[in-house]
């Protein structure tokens, strides 16, 4: 059975809650590879910024999206997946297109979707 969550979290985490346990081994997943109800789901909220993530079976779905923007070029970038003592925690960072660059002209979504292992801990974004 598969399950959807939105995730939103504070930022009142303590420096002791969030201290790195070990990274994550995590895997990012082609358009084509995203299970159909998690592309639904991205269909659906693309437009605006979104993080959520998406269980199926005992793979865990981490998925980000940074809404429409007025150009192609944009990447996204894991700059961690780690686990903590109570959590696990995903930074991802947008990366504009290079300046100059115009080959990209139409607009896009930029998202990104990772799987890790599921795990029994919340996902925290950075």
């Amino acid at each position: 059975m598969a399950v959807c969550m939105l995730l939103v979290c504070g930022c009142g985490t303590s420096r002791e809650e969030n201290r790195k346990v070990k990274d994550l081994a995590f895997e990012i997943v082609r358009e084509e590879d995203i299970p159909q109800q998690l592309k639904t789901i991205i269909k659906e909220k693309k437009s605006n910024m979104f993080k959520c993530t998406y269980e199926d079976q005992d793979q865990l779905y981490i998925a980000v999206g940074y809404g429409q923007k007025p150009t192609g070029g944009y990447s996204i970038q894991v700059k961690e997946c780690y686990l903590s003592e109570n959590a696990v925690y995903f930074d991802p960072e947008l990366k504009g297109p290079q300046k100059g660059d115009t080959s990209h002209p139409a607009k896009s979504y930029p998202y990104l979707v990772v799987k890790i292992e599921n795990r029994r801990e919340p996902v925290v974004f950075q």
